[in-house]
């Protein structure tokens, strides 16, 4: 377990931070990240000769050496305050992890499986905190994916290791273009009465690569190759989305279509409402139409899962945003669940 900082500490990793992402270092708003943690407690540190001051000039000036993903800042106190020790790419379990996302937007987060996507805690940008509510994942009606992205993992999974949904929706995000992913139930048709036909890029028999290395995970798990090839397998499929139309895959994690257009299921009403929420502190349950959430994707994926009460639908928008819809048996609406905050 990492070492807990207290709040003299965390305010002033914070300050630093934010003063650091308003400067331009070459013309480029540095991206860092900050952990808070001993040299000793991280694996295969880089230790500099001289510890460097936690100042936003000094953060700004390494930030060109650290932007890639995965490699740490060190923080650690010393006789005249905090100090940057070296870089690190392995934290212990629970540790302070502070990242620059952009000018003036601040994420705290930390990890709790050695493999997968860090759990955010809170989104500082600007004047506005968010602060996650983790009761959210106590909801009986609360998607797995949103349950990993809170640090909650299903005990009963068989992918107790990482969730592929997570992976799926953080790499949609990433490439920054919007794009609509549908989750349908494995050797089911029934999704195609709420599709246009015929379907552009069908994919027949199932593109299976994401498919086969999550049945080999239990053997596999642990394998760096493993992991490298998932991260492979799971942005080939998350490209697709920013192809326009909607992305299909089954809750096996077969490939089905891509560029599939949604449509009303004949005979079935248009969505009117959903339920919005979003798991931060103090944000209120409401109902709202799905034009509020969004375009053409937010209001195709309501309607296709209003029809098709047993799918998923990801849609990330350009600005950023995110949001799942899945089914209410509880409200008989679409639930809308915004999880940018989580993602970022």
């Amino acid at each position: 377990m990492a070492p807990e900082p207290d709040a003299p500490a965390i305010e002033a990793i914070i300050d630093a931070a934010f003063w650091a992402s308003l400067r331009r270092e070459e013309g480029v708003t540095p991206r860092i990240s900050l952990a808070y943690l001993p040299p000793e407690s991280a694996d295969l540190p880089l230790i500099f000769s001289e510890p460097l001051a936690l100042h936003p000039a000094s953060l700004a000036k390494l930030a060109p050496a650290v932007e890639r993903p995965g490699i740490h800042l060190g923080v650690w106190g010393g006789p005249d305050g905090l100090r940057v020790w070296g870089t690190t790419r392995n934290l212990p379990p629970l540790c302070f992890v502070l990242e620059v996302v952009a000018s003036g937007l601040l994420v705290i987060k930390h990890r709790n499986e050695p493999f997968g996507k860090f759990v955010n805690v809170a989104v500082l940008e600007g004047d506005q905190v968010k602060v996650i509510d983790e009761r959210n994942a106590l909801h009986p009606e609360c998607p797995g994916v949103v349950q990993s992205l809170l640090g909650f993992e299903l005990l009963t999974s068989d992918s107790a290791i990482i969730n592929v949904l997570v992976m799926l929706a953080a790499s949609m995000r990433a490439h920054g273009r919007g794009g609509a992913l549908l989750v349908v139930p494995a050797g089911s048709s029934d999704w195609m009465d709420s599709i246009v036909g015929p379907i552009l890029y069908g994919v027949h028999p199932p593109f299976s690569w994401l498919a086969d290395l999550m049945r080999g995970e239990a053997a596999d798990g642990d394998s760096h190759e493993w992991q490298e090839e998932l991260r492979r397998a799971v942005d080939a499929i998350a490209g697709l989305t920013a192809v326009d139309g909607a992305t299909l895959v089954s809750d096996q994690y077969e490939l089905l279509a891509f560029g599939a257009k949604i449509t009303r299921k004949r005979g079935n009403p248009p969505v009117e409402r959903v339920v919005l929420t979003e798991p931060t502190v103090g944000s209120a349950t409401v109902q709202v139409t799905p034009t509020h959430l969004g375009g053409t994707r937010h209001l195709s994926a309501a309607q296709f899962v209003q029809d098709q009460r047993d799918a998923s639908g990801l849609v990330a928008s350009q600005d950023g945003r995110f949001t799942i819809f899945r089914w209410s048996t509880h409200d008989d609406l679409v639930h809308a669940h915004r999880v940018e905050a989580l993602l970022l």
